[in-house]
């Protein structure tokens, strides 16, 4: 009997010290941050320092040193290389820094789409437009089929048909309209071409030219779509090129659904109707579920008669004073006999 107790003695104690020792171990972990290695990350605060005096010979100096002990490093990358074309005007430097940086085995691609599209900016600056393309078309080339291919496609875009559209402002000839403006009888060109800005036909017009060159071009698709939706009250022909932005599969969830609401506000605004409003923002909810966007459009279905009644009350005040400017309301034959439409 005193041998089994002794031994269940030294069971128990020793169960004890390793309670006892495993808490101490926590508490040490608790107190040291434990046994694991601390992480390592390069310090640019120094860097910063030395550009803020205007030293940038310095704060270039630091950043390679950041670099050899951590190659590739996104942020020293991208740090280096603005440094090379920002504070030293060496963009050819900043080139081979960036391009060195993309073509790196293993560099996960947004990086390497977010530094060409900096660097395409940069070259854009010195007004090198082929160069500029050069960066974007890369983008799309080595990403084909994806988010950053879009974006690049649409910088390509702007890139190649702005200079068409500056033209289009400043050179004062016919343009046929599209399909579905031609008909509407409210555009007198001539007179509105001669104004400063480019009328809204003239330029839903060129918008429809650069798309059809240029159909990623996801702005001036809405811009599109905003004109004849605004100008042109032709909800159809807005929905229409919505509807192509909304079904590119690349684009981000809040920029799809900025364009469903869009198209719910037209429907307020030319008068689809409650249930095509509705369907509209339901579709949020069915295309993103369980995300902010959703919630968002959730709230909005909650006060969508709240919202048609708005409109309705705002349309009655203003139809009458809009429909004379337009030269669409006339009166009594009698009383307006002989007078052309204001």
């Amino acid at each position: 009997m005193h041998v089994s107790a002794a031994l269940v003695v030294i069971v128990l104690g020793t169960a004890l010290g390793v309670i006892i020792v495993g808490v101490l171990y926590a508490l040490t972990d608790m107190l040291d941050g434990g046994r694991e290695q601390p992480e390592y990350k390069p310090l640019y605060s120094i860097v910063q320092t030395w550009r803020n005096r205007g030293q940038s010979a310095a704060a270039l100096a630091e950043v390679r040193q950041q670099l050899e002990r951590f190659p590739n490093e996104f942020e020293g990358v991208m740090l280096m290389a603005e440094i090379q074309a920002r504070d030293l005007n060496d963009l050819p430097a900043a080139v081979v820094t960036l391009q060195n940086f993309c073509r790196t085995e293993g560099v996960a691609a947004r990086p390497v789409a977010l530094a060409l599209t900096r660097l395409a900016e940069w070259q854009l600056k010195l007004a090198d437009t082929t160069a500029a393309r050069a960066s974007l078309n890369e983008i799309v080339e080595r990403f084909p089929g994806t988010e950053m291919a879009l974006e690049a496609q649409q910088r390509l875009a702007h890139l190649q048909g702005a200079a068409k559209l500056v033209l289009a402002k400043h050179d004062p000839q016919p343009v046929p309209l599209p399909e579905g403006i031609h008909n509407l009888g409210l555009l007198a060109i001539p007179a509105l071409l001669e104004q400063k800005e480019i009328a809204p036909g003239p330029l839903a017009a060129a918008y429809v030219k650069h798309l059809a060159e240029h159909p990623q071009d996801a702005e001036v698709r809405e811009k599109l779509a905003t004109i004849y939706a605004r100008h042109f009250q032709r909800l159809e022909l807005a929905q229409d090129e919505l509807d192509r932005l909304i079904a590119e599969p690349n684009h981000p969830v809040q920029r799809t659904a900025y364009w469903l609401n869009l198209l719910a506000t037209f429907q307020v605004e030319l008068g689809a109707g409650e249930a095509a409003v509705r369907a509209t923002l339901t579709r949020v909810v069915e295309m993103f579920p369980d995300t902010p966007v959703a919630a968002l459009a959730e709230r909005r279905l909650a006060r969508v008669n709240l919202e048609l009644k708005g409109r309705l009350d705002s349309a009655n005040v203003k139809l009458g004073e809009y429909e004379q400017r337009l030269g669409l309301k006339y009166g009594r034959p009698e009383k307006d006999a002989g007078k052309n439409p204001v």
